[in-house]
Parts: structure tokens; sequence; C-alpha cells
């Protein structure tokens, strides 16, 4: 017996010993982020590992704060003949429940044909946008270049960010730049390590301290390279351009003006601070959509001229400079494209799948929210596998029910 009281005693006292050898352990490590200026890590290991995500999630705009972007006096999507009358095939639904949708809605000659809800989500639930934000951010720029804030895509953003006046590359870099993804600025493009200016830009408290104490590493206007920081960049500039937040900017020029059918919520690096501009615009499948219908429509809304025509076009039309010969030009300005798939086909793309797609020979937008993506590669494409499923599978649903705009035209014609 006193035997094994003496050994209890000792494993106590190891047990006792590797605890305090941890919490040490803990402490430097804590210590060591915020001597560093890395104590965004924590925040991040709380939103994200505590919650049992690995990564950000759709529903995390309720972990930051965040800018209301009001709706005004709603215009709900028109109802087609066939509102949710078409059943999904098979394939299509399979591909939507295997890997987490939310949501999913599908817009036809601008009316809304089916949508879709999982998980206990709804046409009023908010969820992360993700990327689909830069599109938006481009639309603002946009905007502010037809009211003269900025005078072109070619503008230097030395013009409106001093801090660059004596960086050599940056002095080269335009407005443009920044859309296209052709900057050269100096970011790593990472959503899952803990350690890198992404994490830092989505959990740390000073976005725009952190953006502009980064340099340029190419020169601009070269290669095409996909760099949230370069969207972040670009909403400093629209914000000091204009003069107000890119929150109430979207609210005047775009929310309100379109008839939005619920706020949105644009999360913010602090209180006191700005939206993060390259991702985290929460919305609901039906307004999301109508971004999509907008471009769609070459920036007209029910008659009403919401964005320049002109500029729409730039934005859905490849940056050819931007790739080398060979290559698939799949990137306009903040928008992603497939001209050699068909039907052809554009959108504003997000992380783990957020997507509005546009399918103009149609007049179709897509827009499906969910919390993955399918990232298998089965040669569907250069773009992410699950566009083409939601794409094919939706023009196969429309061609089963002779909703197909060339089997439409045929009907009336023998009408």
């Amino acid at each position: 017996m006193q035997y094994y009281s003496i050994q209890m005693s000792k494993f106590r006292k190891i047990i006792l010993t590797i605890l305090k050898v941890f919490i040490l352990l803990v402490a430097v490590i804590i210590g060591l982020l915020y001597l560093t200026g890395n104590q965004y890590v924590i925040r991040g290991a709380q939103l994200t590992y505590l919650k049992g995500h690995d990564t950000a999630n759709i529903d995390d705009y309720v972990d930051f704060d965040n800018n209301i972007i009001l709706s005004g006096k709603p215009q709900p999507w028109p109802e087609h003949e066939m509102y949710n009358k078409i059943e999904l095939t098979d394939t299509l639904t399979a591909e939507l429940e295997k890997f987490g949708t939310v949501g999913f809605f599908v817009a036809k000659n601008g009316e809304a044909l089916w949508e879709h809800y999982w998980d206990g989500y709804s046409d009023k639930s908010h969820t992360n946008s993700f990327s689909m934000a830069k599109s938006v951010v481009t639309m603002l720029l946009g905007k502010a270049i037809e009211q003269r804030y900025i005078k072109s895509m070619d503008q230097p953003i030395t013009d409106f960010l001093p801090e660059y006046k004596n960086d050599p590359l940056a002095q080269k870099c335009t407005v443009g730049d920044l859309s296209a993804m052709t900057s050269g600025y100096d970011w790593v493009e990472d959503y899952y390590l803990p350690l890198n200016p992404t994490a830092k830009a989505y959990y740390g408290r000073n976005i725009e301290k952190q953006m502009l104490k980064r340099g340029f590493k190419k020169e601009p206007g070269g290669h095409f390279e996909y760099l949230s920081g370069n969207t972040q960049l670009l909403g400093i500039i629209i914000e000091r351009a204009v003069g107000i937040s890119l929150s109430q900017y979207l609210q005047e020029e775009f929310w309100q003006p379109m008839g939005m059918e619920d706020d949105a919520y644009w999360s913010k690096d602090d209180k006191k601070g700005m939206e993060k501009a390259y991702c985290c615009l929460n919305s609901n499948v039906r307004d999301f959509g109508k971004l999509g219908q907008l471009l769609l429509h070459d920036g007209n809304w029910n008659g009403k001229q919401i964005l320049d025509s002109a500029f729409v076009k730039l934005m859905v039309t490849p940056n050819s400079k931007a790739f080398n010969k060979g290559e698939h030009e799949r990137y306009g300005y903040s928008i992603w494209t497939d001209y050699e798939h068909q039907p052809n086909f554009y959108g504003l793309m997000g992380h783990l799948g957020q997507r509005v797609i546009v399918v103009p020979d149609e007049d179709l937008v897509i827009v499906r929210l969910g919390r993955t993506k399918d990232d298998r590669d089965m040669n569907k494409g250069f773009l992410d596998n699950d566009t083409y499923y939601f794409v094919d599978e939706v023009m196969k649903m429309l061609k089963e029910n002779n909703l197909l705009k060339q089997q439409q035209d045929v009907k009336e014609f023998a009408n």
C-alpha cells in the first residue's frame, strides 16, 4: 500500500511538471506572437480550430464588427411560370448536398426559376461571399471612375497612396493593375496557414496599416497573380477617393438603387476600422444573384444604368496582356471567365465554393452558397470543378424542360 502511494505521488509530480512545461510553452508562444506582431494568430485559432474549422467559414460574420448596408425599398425577383416546378438532376443534387450547399438559386430571363435551401438556411440567411467581394469592389471602382473620383483605370495608385511615393515599382502600378491582379504586390495567398498575410488580414485589427507596410516585388502590369492584398489596396484607394466607406458607397450606388431585398453586412477588421474589401460581404442568394444579373444586363437595372456598360464589358473580358501565349485567359477585372467552355460563362467566385455564375447566351444566373467546394480534378475545365457541374447540369435541366433559348426561339417561330 505504501509502495502504491509513493508511485501515485511520483506520477502526480510528473503530470504536474508536464502541465507546468506546457503552460510555460504556451506562454512563450503567446509572448512571441505579441512581440512579433502576430497576435492575430490567437484570434484566428479561437475562431477556427476551437470551433471545429480549419479555415474561415461562411457564418463567421457574427464574430467580427460589421458595417450594415441598408436595403431601402425591396424589388423582389419576379417568378418564372415554372418557378420551383422543375426537379434538379440527380447528379446536381448529389453534388450540392455532398459539399454542404446551403442555398442554390437559378434565374432565367430575369425571373427566379428555382431556389432551395439546406440545413435550416433560407432566403433571409446571410453568408460570407469571400472573394466574390473582389468583383463588388471593382464595381465600386467603375462607379468611382464614372463619377470622376478616379480618373481612369490607368491612374497611378501613388495619387491615392503617397505611402508608396518612394517605391519605384509601386510608382508604375495603376488602379487597373490591382483589379486585374497584375500589380506585382508582395503577398502570400493562403487560406489555411496561420502565419501569412492573408490570415493576418482576416483576423488582424489594422488592415490598412498592414497593407501599406508591404511593398512591391515585381514589375506591375505583367503576369496574372491572384492576390487578395490587391483588392484591399484598391478598397483603401476607393475610400480615400470617394470620402466614404465602401459599405456606404455600395449602399448608395448599388444596394438601394437595385432594390436588394435585405440588408447586408460587410465585416471589418475592427469597430473603427475598414471593411475587409477582398472578402466578407455577407448577403443571401437572391441579392448576390442580382449582382450577376446587373453584369448580364451590361450594368442596366430595370431601365436605370447603374454601372457604365463599357466598364462592365471590361470587367468580363479576359485581360489577354496578363497571360502568356498558350495559357487559358481566365480572368478579366475581378471576374473569372471561361469562354472556351460551351456555353460560355463568367462569374464572381469565392473561397469554399461561393459562386455567382452568368451564362450570357441563355440569360441565366446561377448562385451557389455553401460550406466547401468540389476541388477534385475531373478535367472539366481550367476553373474549379464544381463551377462546371453547376453550369452543365442546369443547362441539362433547362433542355429537358424546353427552356433553352434555342428551344424557345424554335417554339416562337412555329407559333
